[in-house]
């Protein structure tokens, strides 16, 4: 597919450049001190990214922002947003030493290749959700459209969400979102104190997050640390993600995903799910999590499903965890529900071809919890090398859970329950991992079918707004 892109005029071109040259920036108001020069002072400029070339680079003062923390510095962003949309390679600027108050916005594109937004100041959300308009009440920035597209620098992204903890209603309110959009990466800044989701990928592909920090309190409603939907061929690695829910969440249409490096906590673990919510069609597979820290959580690494749903989820490996006093490290519910009471449903998305290699550690409940479905139980399970302690919080059960899961083990493992926990796979069972047939009124009804994701996935989806 050719993307085109609008002609650059040679006036535009200059007109930033004097613009640029003429600007004077405004001292810091936040307290700081910091004073920003214009470009002929002798002190030095701020940091202006890789990009050496000025007409590239697109400074947030050049266009009429604050910088006070104050002021809503939206248009200047949305602006300098727009006029380096046109030039390859180009930057646009968040100077370091500096408050940004931005309202809901959406950067859009398509736009000119390597594309780069430099956060190395601050960017602050609205405090209050009064102030929020109806309209954007799902997104704070919105990137949508956007291909060869990169955030880094030193800077932090918060979204001063503390109002948005305390109120009854869920919104599902992401700080930052991709949508539909390709050869992403996120870099080396700082995500805190989310209204809801802090970074969340919907309907992209090619996505890369590395060495980010993102963080809010252990009691903050629904801050899902990054949350992946209908997205594909993602690698996120060497990263601290500490919030009040998942810390990395991966939800239906997703594959190819590559979890490593990171550290966990608190939250609620690394999670697959909830699947299948509302009797819907849920594709999950190839997931790779490897090489992660997970400390007081609710669980470790989990995966859920709603009683209902179809679909699939295969091929998912977890491989050398730690944990340290996590209620339940090893989570496999079929029966998930966030109300008091659901309703039990016969069908369930199939679960099979899952493997927990190494996982060690301390667990505070329960070491491992495996409630499978009666009808579409859970096989392929491999349970190799577990290692659970109870830590010294410990409150709970040494024996797990462990309801029509069909597999394999290998030792060691501890506690030696673990060793029972599995069914030996048999013929009738392992036929559960194809398509199955019921007969109802003399009619072949469908229990479950697998299923994976449509090439056209990226050009037909709808935008969601909220998950």
């Amino acid at each position: 597919m050719v993307t085109l892109f609008p002609k650059i005029s040679v006036e535009a071109r200059n007109n930033h450049i004097r613009n640029s040259k003429t600007h004077k920036h405004q001292k810091d108001k936040s307290g700081n001190g910091n004073t920003h020069f214009p470009s002929p002072a002798p002190a030095p400029l701020p940091h202006r990214g890789s990009n050496p070339n000025p007409s590239s680079s697109f400074d947030l003062f050049s266009f009429g922002a604050k910088g006070d923390g104050v002021s809503d510095d939206s248009k200047a962003l949305l602006a300098a947003w727009k006029a380096a949309c046109k030039f390859p390679g180009a930057t646009v600027e968040i100077p370091s030493g500096f408050n940004f108050l931005i309202k809901p916005i959406t950067l859009q594109g398509p736009c000119m290749p390597n594309l780069v937004l430099q956060i190395d100041g601050t960017l602050l959300a609205p405090p209050k959700v009064g102030s929020w308009p109806k309209s954007s009440l799902f997104q704070w920035i919105n990137f949508k459209w956007v291909q060869n597209f990169t955030i880094q620098g030193t800077g932090t992204v918060d979204g001063q969400g503390s109002n948005w903890w305390t109120t009854s209603q869920i919104l599902y309110t992401q700080a930052l979102r991709f949508y539909s959009s390709y050869d992403v990466t996120v870099s080396n800044i700082k995500i805190i104190n989310s209204p809801q989701c802090h970074l969340k990928f919907d309907s992209s592909k090619g996505v890369k997050v590395n060495n980010i920090t993102i963080s809010s309190p252990e009691d903050s409603l629904n801050t899902d640390g990054i949350h992946l939907q209908n997205t594909q061929d993602v690698e996120i690695q060497h990263s601290n993600i500490g919030c009040g829910d998942d810390c990395v969440s991966i939800q239906t249409g997703c594959s190819n995903v590559h979890v490593h490096h990171i550290n966990c906590g608190p939250g609620h673990g690394i999670s697959l799910g909830g699947l299948g919510k509302d009797k819907s069609v849920a594709c999950v597979s190839n997931i790779i999590v490897e090489n992660v820290s997970i400390q007081n959580t609710l669980s470790g690494v989990r995966i859920k499903t709603w009683q209902g749903g179809i679909g699939s989820v295969k091929n998912v490996s977890f491989t050398n965890v730690q944990v340290s006093d996590v209620k339940v490290p090893i989570i496999i519910d079929q029966f998930y529900c966030d109300k008091n009471f659901c309703k039990n449903q016969t069908r369930a998305v199939a679960i099979t071809a899952v493997k927990y290699d190494q996982i060690v550690g301390t667990y505070s409940v329960q070491p491992i919890h495996l409630a499978c479905s009666n009808d579409i139980p859970c096989t392929g399970i491999d349970l190799i090398d577990i290692q659970l302690k109870p830590s010294p919080r410990y409150r709970g059960f040494q024996q797990g859970l462990c309801l029509n899961s069909y597999g394999k083990s290998s030792a060691p493992l501890v506690p030696s329950s673990i060793d029972y926990c599995l069914r030996n796979s048999g013929g009738s069972v392992n036929r559960m991992a194809r398509p199955l047939f019921k007969q109802s009124n003399g009619h072949k009804e469908s229990v479950h079918y697998m299923c994976e994701v449509p090439r056209n996935l990226m050009r037909t989806s709808q935008e969601s707004t909220h998950y």
